[in-house]
């Protein structure tokens, strides 16, 4: 009797789903590759805009998580070594901002899995799709109605994630 991959069953059709994005279905097939040679997942790789935030994002990429190894399942955990792909030219300011960004990508994980980060210097392809969300535009009737959704919202940080969503949400063309 052979066996199956513990995914095939995702890829039928009939499932009572509809159809699903291909996103989807390229994670499915994608992150068991990723977790098993970088260490982490298509999550966070597209999370990395919100881990460290815009200015570093267009100048850096994860690359891979170097886990220590352990000789057995008794010893102590130890935290991972990070490889970060980042132009030259902003490197300077990644390293400087190196214990803020371990704190958030602590955070994101929610736990202290990462405790250095490596820098690799090289020239970073600007992420595509990117431009085209930041072309669109959001009328001012929904503009309005946004910010009158997001008045109650106290926390700056927590409010500026939601108005980039909203705009995403209300944005022309999508």
């Amino acid at each position: 009797m052979s066996q199956t991959p513990k995914n095939q069953d995702r890829f039928k059709r009939g499932n009572g789903r509809g159809a699903r994005p291909v996103g989807d279905l390229v994670s499915l097939l994608l992150n068991p590759v990723i977790e098993r040679r970088a260490g982490m997942t298509m999550d966070m790789i597209q999370s990395w805009v919100e881990i460290v935030g815009e200015t570093h994002a267009k100048h850096s990429r994860p690359e891979k998580l170097n886990w220590p190894r352990q000789a057995s399942d008794d010893d102590p955990f130890e935290p991972a070594t990070l490889v970060v792909a980042c132009e030259g030219s902003h490197a300077l300011f990644f390293q400087h901002d190196s214990s803020a960004i371990i704190e958030r990508i602590n955070t994101y994980f929610g736990f202290s899995a990462v405790n250095k980060l490596k820098l690799h210097q090289q020239p970073i392809a600007p992420l595509k799709g990117k431009e085209a969300l930041q072309k669109r535009q959001v009328s001012p009737e929904k503009q309005t109605r946004l910010s009158e959704l997001l008045n109650t919202v106290d926390d700056p940080d927590l409010r500026n994630a939601l108005e980039k969503m909203g705009k995403g949400v209300f944005s022309e063309g999508s």
